[in-house]
């Protein structure tokens, strides 16, 4: 058992359970408040690469490289750089393929069809799975307080994304919206994976081997769909890749993955949810789209969605 996992346990002939640790509790929502900062900041400067002139599966794998590479880096120089526990593949394998390797082949590929922000959105609406799969394949407990977070917060993403202002005629963005919800499903798979089969090894360390299966997911994809892309030759886009895939990146991914494996799956999900809103929060800030009241409205709902789940429940 992972030592960031500390599930529910009975104790023998006591009638009574230990609840999770509170130091590990407090650990998963710094790691998730510092995952949603970093990851929140890598949206509206991928999509200032793209516009640049950097080709979105082209920008995908060098993201996925570099990232790999700054785990890498520090596990050698410490000596602690070595192949995964036969217990970590799972964990391993479910990162690499599903929560970076399909998620950024899905989430990179709808921003040539979708706005930056619906792609911020829709593509963390994790919630939308992980509420009904918790129930169906991890039986973790959902208290009703935590139903009505999930109601509140996804009533924010609807706000943001408006789904009456998609043209549902639109081939292209019919498949748009496809690929994002496509990319929120495949996260989820790893967190139900992260959950029933949690690591014994620390997430850091076997974040270049996930980063790795993540970037050897994509490789095909890239040739196949961008054989002729790249980076393009102006220096923002070089720029944004630098500090997406080199800090961003690996912190972020770091601070989802150490969350998921604390918290429960639905307080997880649930704040995850507060990286579109501040992704497009920043956005606004950085590319100057204006903010408008269904954006302050769909904010507002999903931070208070993310508090009311991540509010201690009274104890006995």
């Amino acid at each position: 058992m992972s030592r960031y996992f500390y599930a529910k346990q009975p104790v023998p002939d006591s009638g009574i359970t230990v609840a999770r640790a509170p130091d590990a509790t407090g650990r998963g929502f710094a790691t998730l408040l510092l995952s949603v900062m970093f990851l929140s900041s890598g949206w509206p400067l991928t999509k200032l690469a793209i516009d640049l002139g950097a080709s979105p599966l082209w920008f995908a794998e060098g993201r996925a490289v570099l990232s790999g590479l700054v785990p890498a880096v520090v596990l050698a120089m410490r000596g602690r750089l070595r192949l995964p526990q036969r217990a970590d593949w799972p964990a391993v394998i479910a990162v690499g393929a599903f929560q970076l390797g399909a998620f950024f082949a899905f989430a990179h590929l709808a921003l040539a069809w979708v706005a930056a922000g619906r792609t911020a959105v829709l593509s963390n609406t994790t919630t939308i799975f992980v509420v009904p799969l918790s129930l169906l394949v991890l039986r973790e407990p959902i208290p009703a307080r935590r139903w009505l977070a999930t109601g509140i917060a996804l009533a924010g993403v609807a706000v943001l994304i408006g789904p009456w202002a998609i043209d549902w005629g639109a081939r292209r963005t019919l498949i748009g919206n496809f690929f994002l919800l496509a990319a929120a499903l495949s996260w989820t798979v790893a967190i139900l994976v992260l959950r029933r089969a949690p690591p014994r090894s620390s997430m850091f360390a076997l974040l270049p081997w996930c980063f790795l299966i993540g970037a050897l997911v994509l490789a095909p994809l890239l040739w196949w769909e961008e054989p002729h892309g790249g980076m393009g030759s102006h220096w923002g886009a070089w720029a944004a890749l630098g500090y997406v895939g080199l800090i961003a990146g690996p912190l972020g991914t770091w601070g989802v993955i150490e969350a998921t494996v604390v918290l429960p799956a639905v307080v997880a999900s649930v704040g995850f949810l507060a990286t579109p809103a501040f992704g497009i929060l920043l956005s606004n800030w950085i590319l100057g789209e204006p903010i408008t009241p269904d954006l302050i409205l769909g904010t507002a709902l999903i931070l208070a969605g993310v508090g009311l789940a991540a509010w201690p429940a009274r104890r006995r």
